[in-house]
């Protein structure tokens, strides 16, 4: 029996935040995954319901497979991007930090390591690692053989387990050491800069060839700390420094920090911190067209049930 068209609404209202979720760890655009999540609505609205017994398994099926798609289409572009390529930095809740796997699984830093796979393995990854579905469910998500995913999740495992760190500070010395650092950028302060950042330290910035940032990657204290120690006394993005503001505020599950100027969301800094609480990798988002879910002011709980 067909249930009715308000009803069928209710169920994919109920899951929606989980497909949101599903999709934006797959693409790490905001834009894209929403994209993702209108697809998958329309095929459920067009779908036999009647023979669907788990909503839920059947619709993160099709948001995995949409997903994964747009993924592949989307690569090249990505390839010949300007400089840099960060993910679409969104604004998160608390209810995410305190899960910190999920936290970790929405990271700036993590999907940076997840753009490194194939996309056959960044989908399998996300499908079995974050959201603990079997090999068998993410073989019929994503249209391949059981033994394909077991394969592209052990590639993809071991790719991950390679260029994350297993422990980081804990969240709450990771706190303490943003709100240090937005006080010594803001200030100007340099030596106070230098005492929060690893002597390795590397600075990636995304302008996308619409704003100017740096094309490749800053490394080491000295030149990042004065990077960021310049922004109280230059103009930036034709924003002079007396128009612009800075907030600290929950992003991609972790601290940072977000700019503002002229009535506009500037930029995003999110950071990665190492065992002692140094900051090792600090990702500047700047191109506009990836700021407009941080400008809507939406918060998402991106929770894996």
């Amino acid at each position: 029996m067909t249930q009715p068209p308000d009803l069928d609404q209710q169920v994919f209202v109920q899951h929606r935040n989980l497909l949101f979720s599903v999709a934006y760890r797959i693409l790490g655009t905001a834009a894209d995954a929403e994209d993702a999540v209108q697809d998958a609505w329309i095929n459920w609205a067009a779908a036999d319901r009647s023979r669907v017994a788990d909503p839920k398994a059947y619709l993160t099926r099709i948001v995995s497979n949409v997903a994964l798609e747009r993924l592949r289409s989307t690569q090249r572009k990505r390839e010949a991007y300007v400089g840099p390529w960060l993910p679409e930095p969104i604004l998160t809740s608390g209810d995410t930090a305190e899960a910190v796997t999920d936290a970790e699984s929405v990271s700036m830093a993590m999907l940076v390591v997840l753009e490194t796979l194939s996309p056959l393995e960044r989908a399998v990854f996300v499908l079995k690692e974050v959201f603990g579905f079997s090999h068998a469910e993410i073989a019929e998500a994503v249209e391949r053989s059981e033994a394909a995913v077991r394969q592209a999740a052990h590639r993809a495992r071991e790719h991950v387990r390679a260029r994350r760190p297993r422990f980081a500070a804990d969240r709450s010395r990771q706190r303490a050491v943003t709100e240090r650092f937005f006080a010594a950028a803001t200030g100007g302060d340099v030596n106070a800069l230098m005492e929060l950042l690893s002597p390795d330290v590397t600075l990636w910035t995304d302008g996308g060839g619409k704003v100017r940032q740096a094309l490749r990657p800053v490394v080491g204290a000295a030149t990042v700390a004065a990077w960021f120690a310049a922004i109280g006394t230059v103009a930036y993005q034709g924003v002079e420094p007396a128009d612009m503001t800075a907030e600290l505020a929950e992003v991609n599950g972790g601290p940072g920090v977000v700019f503002r100027g002229q009535g506009r969301v500037i930029a995003t800094v999110t950071f990665d911190f190492d065992t002692e609480g140094r900051i090792t990798t600090i990702h500047n988002v700047a191109n506009p067209d990836k700021l407009q879910a941080i400008a809507d002011g939406t918060t998402r709980s991106l929770g894996t049930r």
